[in-house]
């Protein structure tokens, strides 16, 4: 799946409030431009992916049914 495939799939079920299809999306973004920026670059923007999921925490605590089920 594509990031343009990914984007449609988020905008069909409604899942612009589940934040870890955004950030799926935004990685699937990075890697396909991969080719086209520098090691540097790609390393440092995976390194702020990365953070920005771990800042995610655990904010689905207590409502697990509505948002995976």
């Amino acid at each position: 799946m594509n990031s343009q495939e990914l984007a449609r799939y988020i905008e069909s079920t409604d899942s612009i409030s589940k934040p870890w299809l955004l950030m799926q999306l935004r990685l699937k973004k990075l890697q396909e431009r991969r080719a086209e920026i520098s090691h540097e670059e790609y390393i440092q923007e995976l390194a702020q992916l990365h953070e920005e999921l771990m800042n995610l925490g655990e904010w689905w605590l207590g409502i697990e049914d509505e948002v995976f089920g």
